[in-house]
């Protein structure tokens, strides 16, 4: 390794080096509650865990009790008469979730759980007919999403082994190419009618090429959708530009909407309104100016509302709706901008951690290629008792998958260099370095 700089990252710098670049490209983290350090000399935690569950902004609270509030002054009426009245609720984060994923407002809505969601595009978007039959999903794929779709092959008379189709790294690779992908979708594309990958992978935090795979599966002829749990927030996003026909994705992760918050839905608008496509459909997907009419046969509207089968939760709503108006105030390229130098920087640290040490990053090195997570796999012992002790002994709150990788995700929104450091610095003084025969 090369000598560092003074404006390297270097553990030996310590913290005066990762206080002076908080100074010089600070965070919003005094919008968020962090939660207290479990263990070490730090009143905060180095909180490294919003790929699995974002911070609590600050505003949430005020704004859900001012929800509540009109509960209990109006009653019933609240559905018209509060001052965020609550039959059009929703509408207020069609506009903001729109410009977050790259859709038009037509296209987006939010609503249901991520699954849930996935099983209602599914519905609508798998289709398998003849010899076109098959799901691809990435090997790595989140369980939920495999296992949502084996049942969607089982549900249309399947075998789910023999249509869902697992792409895997190279051997001695932790992430997929994208010659890979869009290589098979010409070679065997005739076979597949649906293509559903996560747009960055959970496991190992690759940004898979989204654009590229989009236009090699639908030049197959395939239906191309995307789970967007770990990118929405995360990574831009121009769905509508890239011709993506459906997305889905949750917002407990980077939109710090709060544990199970609802979900969100992108559909083009060259399937909105087509009469052909089935759907399953209850009170709001009928038209907004027609509902209270009570006719029992639906007339969906024009837009990707028609997917709502329920009235929404206002409750639920509110943390969503906070967070978005973040977003917003913010601004994704900003974000982002913010998220490569920091997420950057944890990297030449860990560079450092595990030059000598049984232990390597898996995420792809090509900032081009990853979100803000960077998974470490341990060569010895579990995962899960690392983060424990990353937790009470030093306060550092990182995410565990079992057996062996360990999750550091520097949200930009809140994380600080600081943080990066004291992770780094905690890494290495409990994985012993190999010449000394210590491990995790």
């Amino acid at each position: 390794m090369s000598t560092p700089t003074a404006d390297s990252p270097s553990l030996a710098a310590g913290e005066a080096q990762a206080r002076r670049l908080d100074e010089s490209d600070p965070s919003h983290r005094h919008l968020f509650h962090v939660p207290p350090a479990d263990g070490g000399s730090y009143s905060e935690s180095a909180y490294l865990a919003g790929n699995s569950l974002g911070l609590q902004p600050r505003a949430t609270r005020d704004e859900l009790l001012a929800d509540l509030d009109a509960w209990g002054r109006l009653g019933v009426e609240g559905h018209l008469e509060a001052e965020r009245a609550w039959l059009p609720y929703h509408e207020l984060l069609t506009a903001p979730a729109a410009r977050l994923v790259g859709g038009r407002p037509a296209e987006t809505v939010v609503m249901n759980s991520l699954t849930v969601n996935l099983h209602l595009l599914m519905v609508s978007f798998y289709r398998p007919a003849g010899a076109r039959t098959r799901i691809v999903i990435e090997d790595a794929a989140f369980p939920s999403d495999s296992y949502a779709v084996r049942s969607q092959a089982r549900f249309h008379g399947l075998d789910p082994d023999d249509t869902v189709v697992r792409l895997r790294p190279r051997p001695g690779e932790d992430a997929l190419r994208t010659e890979d992908v869009t290589g098979y979708l010409a070679a065997e594309g005739d076979r597949v009618a649906l293509v559903l990958l996560g747009g960055v992978n959970y496991l190992t935090g690759e940004l898979l090429d989204i654009p590229a795979i989009t236009a090699a599966g639908r030049a197959a002829g395939a239906v191309v959708g995307w789970d967007l749990a770990h990118a929405v927030g995360n990574v831009p996003l121009a769905l509508h530009d890239w011709d993506v026909d459906f997305a889905a994705w949750c917002s407990y992760k980077y939109l710090n909407s709060g544990p199970g918050a609802l979900a969100g839905v992108f559909a083009h608008e060259r399937h909105l309104g087509d009469p052909n496509l089935p759907r399953f459909e209850g009170w709001w997907s009928t038209a907004a100016a027609t509902r209270f009419e009570m006719t029992p046969v639906a007339r969906p509207p024009a837009t990707v509302e028609a997917w709502q089968i329920s009235n929404p939760p206002i409750f639920a709503m509110g943390p969503v709706r906070t967070s978005l108006e973040l977003f917003d105030a913010v601004g994704m390229s900003a974000l982002r901008a913010r998220s490569l130098r920091l997420t950057g920087w944890l990297e030449q640290l860990l560079d450092e951690v595990t030059a000598d040490r049984p232990l390597s990053v898996v995420t792809p090195r090509d900032p081009a290629r990853r979100g803000c997570q960077l998974s470490v796999r341990i060569g010895a012992g579990s995962a899960g008792e690392l983060t424990k002790r990353l937790r009470h002994e030093y306060g550092v709150i990182a995410d565990a998958r079992e057996p062996d990788v360990v999750r550091f995700a520097p949200v930009p929104l809140y994380s600080t260099y600081h943080d990066c450091w004291r992770a780094a610095s905690a890494l290495a003084a409990l994985v012993g370095q190999s010449t000394k025969g210590g491990s995790a």
